[in-house]
């Protein structure tokens, strides 16, 4: 008899991540005879710990086709980070016990390295159980910072949003610079790994065009070195274009843009970085300065997605139903590159074990030597990740995006309060 599955979207969305529901459902869908129905999370994992399901089944083909074209998270995705297996048993367990109540043989949960360590705990606890559950991870993160995959699904689009927005930005400040704002700051995400602030030096490449100056949180900042290359680039260009990485940090590693609170994942909130920077140029040397936070836009800008990152995201979807109806348990579907000109790739299994909450962070030979730019190797595996268009389809000027009904499905436990 066919068993049903779960798949849940969990931490920071992205414009890609409903391309790898897609991929998961449509998948699911091919085989009747393995897979029941699929359940979707209402808000990511919690919703298997309230047994708040909803039946994709009820779905249209046409509109689950539609989610490869949608940004955001089509059934909600939560920041809820389940610690140890011996510090929140009941949670497990009560995990274990929706999935019974609701015949669930396979678990896919897509997202970034808390989430990959949770379906790694999950298919610990059902092996300890002698529950029957195939576990597999789905990858994405726009940080980009994923062990065991050459990129994230999440990354290419936005890599390929932040590179034009400098390079427009670039070509605004210049016209303006000889009487009016000679800084343009723009602050990216990227808590612990530079790779979105790497993306944006693609938009230079020619020696005098924006960004002049890339801030990564894999180098220390010197306020003092800084400055002096911020001088530089005003006298000699006319202005400076700089990029700033929101999780960089002094010489002592403190954040330097650290609120003082933490996200339901335990990491600090960020944010001002950009601000942070744009002032001690003003405060220092007098320029007049503009700055931007890219903040959700830059993950949530489908109209500018990258196609590689779209095929990707829907491949390892696929790939990941795939891998679960072969019976491989604990893995995470990886994209494996073949060859940078011309791009090609391919997808490999990973085991979960090896990825759970391993950061992959920017090697030292991807930033140039002085620390303020990208070295030819970075731009090199950089360039085929923003390659390629794949608008969405417009209705009366604006992106058409599919909102799907998600009808619950009856509970059969009692209530849960995580």
């Amino acid at each position: 008899m066919p068993k049903n599955a779960f798949y849940a979207q969990s931490g920071g969305v992205t414009a890609v991540i409903n391309a790898s529901a897609c991929g998961v459902i449509e998948t699911a869908r091919r085989h009747p005879e393995r897979i029941g129905k699929l359940y979707a999370g209402r808000d990511g994992i919690i919703g298997a710990l309230t047994e708040d399901l909803i039946d994709t089944s009820l779905e249209s083909a046409a509109d689950i086709a539609r989610l490869r074209h949608t940004p955001g998270g089509a059934f909600g995705s939560c920041r809820y980070k389940l610690k140890s297996l011996e510090e929140q048993r009941v949670q497990y367990e009560r995990l274990i016990a929706v999935f019974q109540a609701h015949d669930i043989g396979y678990f896919f949960y897509n997202g970034g390295n808390d989430s990959m360590d949770t379906a790694w705990k999950v298919s610990q606890l059902a092996t300890r159980l002698d529950f029957p559950l195939v576990c597999v991870g789905i990858p994405k993160t726009v940080d980009n910072d994923l062990a065991g995959t050459d990129n994230c699904p999440g990354f290419g689009s936005v890599a390929k949003y932040v590179a034009t927005s400098m390079r427009e930005a670039g070509f605004d400040v210049a016209s303006m610079a000889r009487t009016s704002t000679k800084i343009f700051v723009l602050e990216v995400m990227g808590r612990h790994a530079g790779w979105i602030t790497a993306a944006c030096g693609l938009a230079s490449e020619t020696e005098g065009e924006a960004p002049h100056l890339l801030l990564f949180p894999e180098i220390p900042f010197d306020l003092e070195a800084f400055l002096q290359r911020v001088d530089h680039c005003v006298r000699r260009y006319g202005y400076c274009a700089i990029a700033a990485s929101e999780g960089l940090r002094d010489a002592d590693g403190k954040l330097i843009a650290e609120t003082g609170t933490r996200d339901a994942f335990g990491h600090a909130q960020l944010g001002g970085v950009g601000q942070w920077v744009a002032q001690r140029i003003q405060d220092r040397l007098g320029y007049k300065y503009h700055w931007a936070l890219a903040d959700y836009l830059q993950r949530a800008a489908r109209h500018i997605a990258s196609r590689a990152d779209v095929e990707q995201a829907y491949a390892v979807g696929c790939a990941a139903v795939e891998a679960a109806l072969a019976g491989k348990n604990a893995v995470m579907p990886a994209i494996r590159r073949l060859s940078d000109a011309p791009y090609a790739w391919e997808i490999a299994l990973t085991e979960l074990r090896q990825v759970a909450n391993v950061e992959k962070k920017m090697p030292r030979e991807f930033i140039s030597p002085d620390g303020f730019g990208i070295a030819d190797a970075c731009r090199r595996y950089l360039s085929p990740l923003v390659e390629g268009e794949d608008a969405p389809p417009f209705l009366r000027g604006l992106p058409d995006y599919v909102r799907l009904k998600n009808i619950g499905v009856a509970k059969k436990l009692a209530d849960f309060v995580p």
